[in-house]
């Protein structure tokens, strides 16, 4: 491998390394300034710990963890949209609105479904763990 080739591999892991990087300060800025990701990171803090002490199965925990994920990104998705239509439009607008308040009812969607979801995994285990003691 010559120099030239060794260069292309450094700058290419550096931009690679950047864009983790960026995307974690990304999820920290949303962290810091959003309140609705602030409560959809601790129900996920509340549904591991619940998980563990339930002990539900690899395949609830796969559930789990899909559903923490889109939940997730569709607030970082609402939150950029968010930004993006603030800075195209600073001052009250009806379409402004539209957008952002189109992006937050699909984040409801989300976390409406999601819990939907979870209490089918967790009230029967807390049924029985109820029912049987």
């Amino acid at each position: 491998m010559n120099l030239k080739q060794k260069r292309r591999i450094k700058v290419k892991t550096k931009k690679l390394a950047n864009s983790f990087k960026y995307a974690i300060q990304g999820f920290i800025q949303s962290f810091r300034a959003e309140r609705n990701m602030k409560i959809h990171i601790f129900i996920m803090i509340i549904v591991i710990l619940l998980g563990i002490f339930l002990k539900i199965s690899k395949t609830e925990w796969f559930i789990c963890i899909i559903l923490f994920g889109i939940v997730i990104a569709g607030e970082l998705f609402n939150t950029a949209i968010e930004t993006t239509v603030n800075i195209a439009m600073p001052y009250k607008d009806k379409k402004a609105k539209k957008a952002k308040d189109i992006s937050a009812s699909a984040v409801l969607v989300l976390a409406v479904s999601s819990a939907v979801i979870g209490c089918l995994i967790f009230i029967p285990k807390i049924i029985y763990i109820i029912t049987n003691k």
